[in-house]
């Protein structure tokens, strides 16, 4: 028990009681390092510094409040209220701040980002939350163990500075220091520094190398910095001649009169088909023998690059080549509900009809909404299977139901159709049926059996599909949605986390049959069809068909840096600036930064990608992501 017997030692109070917070950051902060090692390296004395930094910006701003209420000296009266209500403002706010850095040790695992304010949206769309809570609360309790073990540390110290009132005569001499020293000191720390604009997510990657962002931040930071901060801005980099002449999503279809007229499509997106899994891109021990063996009969892209990280970025990616160069999801973000030309829309005007087919209880990561604004005209979910006998208990009808049930279904489009099915087995909580538990492939991690069984229940898909009389005349595309979480080093390095495997796969083997060794990015994939299909349109898109003759590119963006992929070398593009490179080919960890060996090459790519950007925002701000 301590008396005041300064007009500093209220200040010094605080400061202890504000140590605490920034010890329970440290601490969770060493816990997401611990169980997420392998994703990041060149770890440093720096790292650890600007993370404490940007800790102290982070509490500066949650205890704003707590700090004005603890500078404003009371009389005896009203003291035990004020220390009560400090007591509660610090653990109410230190616990929710406890709980989302907690929350995302094991998050970070599927997505490689801190989680921002999106996060709530993404939750929101359907039962999504409601489905899962208690799937995670079973399979992460050591987190919420973590969790009160920590607040109750918390609680202990902050006893340890608790003080007793005693009258100050002179009651302006500390509240001028608190107001005119202590209380700017705290706003100025909160604000990052002195510079024009508050410090943001962007700014880590100013500090530290862009692949420890996500260590160097904490999760109340990103949450409280994307909250609001929904909407794009209009760039300024080039004229509209000037950005033309570098970029230019407006294109023209090249028929190739490869397939025939009116020749169906599947696009198949695989739910968490990492690299990794597939023997046919990883060398090693495969999971998926049946996907391996469609490989072997298709025309397959060694350097398939995912445009984000989860499959709310895959669909309007892959179905509209649109891809999430935000924070936010482009399908849960503001512009959500733009004009666009998906694949959907584009084929129904030659006479395709389409289909959208998800097993998952409708609403999930509103599909269900996308697809009807991506111009399908038909969309089948759990709700259309009607069977829940077939139901997982979390997120839908289980793959190896509802796989060959969409063959059967598809038979009812009229030809020539246009259909998606997405998976959803792969996925965590990796729930297998007790039937084929004994049978799967284990591995490593829990990954590795449930793709396994998405890889049996694919094959049942194509068992079915083969005595459907479409079959022969259809061009099936198989794609990853993203990369899964990992406990590989190599895998967890950003210049491997996007590769997926993309496959263009015809049963009457009237594509190239070979693995060709190029980039090739899931917005690349709807100017290809379209060159397949030879349909002769304008269309919008921020990738490229594989027939046209340019340099090949790939674009994803993440915690405001943009990874771009070309050559063989992977960019890391922050504040318009180069700041890494690495090669995306080697199969080994890397960690030397070979950029300063490519200068010039490096400031093509900041032109290329600023002119990306600038284009992308103003279409999208103005809804013009269609053509005219």
């Amino acid at each position: 028990m301590k008396k005041e017997k300064s007009i500093l030692s209220s200040f010094k109070i605080l400061l202890k009681r504000l140590s605490i917070v920034l010890l329970m950051m440290t601490i969770t902060r060493l816990l997401f390092l611990y169980f997420n090692f392998d994703s990041f390296s060149n770890l440093g004395f720096n790292e650890f510094a600007v993370a404490a930094w940007f800790d102290c910006i982070t509490i500066s701003l949650f205890f704003l409040p707590f700090i004005v209420i603890h500078s404003i000296p009371v009389s005896k009266k009203l003291y035990r209220i004020k220390e009560l209500t400090l007591l509660i403002y610090f653990h109410a706010v230190n616990t929710l701040m406890l709980a989302l850095n907690l929350m995302d040790i094991e998050y970070f695992k599927f997505t490689s980002k801190r989680s921002t304010f999106d996060l709530f949206a993404i939750l929101g769309a359907g039962n999504d939350f409601a489905q899962l809570a208690t799937t995670f609360i079973k399979d992460f309790w050591v987190i919420i163990i973590l969790l009160i073990i920590l607040v109750g540390f918390s609680e202990l110290l902050y006893r340890k500075t608790k003080q007793v009132y005693q009258a100050n005569k002179t009651v302006w001499r500390p509240l001028a220091f608190n107001f005119l020293i202590a209380l700017p000191l705290f706003v100025l720390v909160g604000r990052g520094g002195f510079q024009l604009k508050p410090v943001g997510i962007i700014e880590v990657s100013q500090y530290s190398n862009p692949e420890n962002s996500a260590l160097v931040l904490n999760t109340p930071f990103t949450m409280l910095k994307s909250y609001g901060k929904k909407r794009l801005e209009i760039k300024h980099y080039y004229t509209e001649k000037e950005e033309l002449a570098i970029f230019n999503p407006i294109q023209m279809s090249q028929p190739q009169h490869i397939l025939p007229d009116g020749t169906n499509v599947m696009i198949i997106m695989l739910e968490s088909f990492g690299n990794e899994f597939v023997g046919a891109f990883s060398g090693e021990r495969t999971f998926t023998p049946f996907f391996d063996s469609l490989i072997g009969q298709s025309l397959t892209f060694e350097h398939g690059i995912a445009n984000g990280k989860k499959s709310i970025e895959a669909v309007p990616s892959i179905l509209a080549s649109i891809p999430s160069l935000m924070d936010n999801p482009y399908i849960s973000s503001p512009y959500g509900n733009n004009k666009i030309e998906s694949l959907a829309t584009i084929l129904k005007k030659k006479g395709y009809e389409s289909g959208f087919y998800h097993g998952a209880t409708n609403g999930s990561m509103r599909f269900d909404g996308f697809a009807a604004q991506a111009g399908f005209d038909h969309y089948f979910g759990r709700k259309e299977y009607n069977n829940d006998k077939h139901f997982d208990k979390t997120w839908g009808i289980l793959d190896e139901f509802f796989n060959p049930w969409t063959a059967k279904q598809l038979t009812k489009l009229k030809e020539p159709f246009f259909g998606t099915l997405f998976t959803l087995s792969s996925h965590h909580p990796y729930y297998i049926p007790p039937n084929w538990r004994k049978i799967v492939k284990q591995g490593k991690q829990p990954m590795c059996a449930s793709v396994n069984y998405g890889d049996i229940s694919l094959r049942k898909f194509f068992e079915e599909a083969k005595k459907q009389p479409w079959y022969n005349n259809t061009l099936f595309i198989l794609v990853a949605d993203h990369t899964p979480s990992t406990i590989d080093k190599l895998y967890g390095q950003r210049r491997f986390m996007y590769q997926i495997p993309i496959v263009f796969f015809h049963p009457k083997k009237l594509l190239p049959i070979k693995k060709d060794p190029i980039i090739f990015q899931q917005l690349d994939i709807l100017p290809t069809v379209l060159d397949l299909l030879n349909i002769k349109t304008t269309y919008y898109s921020y990738g490229q068909s594989y027939y046209k003759k340019a340099e090949r590119e790939a674009i994803t963006y993440i915690e405001g840096s943009c990874f771009y992929f070309k050559g063989h070398h992977m960019y890391t593009v922050t504040n318009e600036k180069a700041r890494n490179l690495y090669d995306f080919t080697f199969r080994k960890v890397l960690t030397n930064d070979s950029l300063s060996y490519y200068i010039k090459e490096s400031k093509a790519v900041e032109k290329r990608v600023k002119a990306i950007i600038q284009r992308y925002n103003r279409d999208l701000i103005h809804n013009k992501t269609v053509v005219e």
